[in-house]
């Protein structure tokens, strides 16, 4: 696994890359925004680890220009800023994990293998309700057999759904699973990526409603969705 680290901390940079290139990972490493979202641009890495505060280019910013690309690579922010708004425009960004600092190479090395588990799990290759189909492996979703542009976290999330078969489920389920955070249970960040994701999938297609709110709970994929 290829992974690119950005971060300008010379202290940091040497700790994460010694201690992951020691766990078999392939490491490259940019020490401002700037040349950072050059090298992710080029798509050649499995996994992208950035820091938010950089600087040329702050990581949140980069961020936002890599989704706005249709970049999909998974992203792990490393930040010293822990409160709450900060982590959730993170996510809402399209980050995939949230590492605070300071932190132990033992943690961020688990992280990364979770995010390895949930891209390249025993789950079946292709998923298909209606016409909406998910191809896990390429991580592209189509509607019609138009493609629909996603971030990650709302890739991970459709998938989530998708896979459920029709069970009802709750926020804080959805949050473990796609999040991987304990959240604030007042956040609202599940709704908003809800929203985003019907708002595109009615984009090619506004009869097909297959995400349910189910009131006081969560929400369900609804796999009886007609062709």
């Amino acid at each position: 696994m290829k992974i690119l680290l950005i971060e300008d901390e010379a202290r940091i940079a040497n700790f994460v890359c010694a201690g992951l290139a020691g766990r078999g990972y392939t490491m490259c490493h940019c020490s401002d925004g700037r040349s950072g979202l050059q090298a992710a641009m080029q798509r050649t890495h499995d996994l992208i680890l950035l820091d938010v505060m950089l600087p040329e280019m702050d990581g949140l910013t980069l961020l936002r220009k890599l989704r706005e690309q249709g970049i999909l690579t998974p992203v792990i922010l490393l930040t010293a800023r822990n409160e709450l708004q900060d982590r959730i425009e993170g996510l809402n960004l399209g980050a995939d994990d949230y590492l605070a600092k300071p932190f132990f190479v033992e943690e961020l090395a688990a992280r990364i293998q979770a995010i390895q588990r949930r891209l390249s799990g025993d789950h079946q290759h292709l998923l298909q309700v209606g016409p909406l189909q998910l191809d896990r492996l390429n991580r592209q979703v189509r509607c019609h057999q138009h493609d629909i542009d996603l971030t990650s976290r709302e890739f991970t999330l459709l998938e989530f759904l998708m896979r459920s078969n029709g069970q009802t489920l709750t926020r804080g389920q959805i949050l473990e699973h796609v999040w991987g955070y304990d959240f604030d249970p007042s956040t609202n960040v599940v709704d908003v990526c809800i929203r985003r994701l019907r708002s595109k999938i009615a984009e090619l297609d506004p009869d097909l409603s297959p995400i349910e709110s189910v009131r006081g709970t969560g929400y369900r994929f609804r796999t009886g969705v007609s062709v």
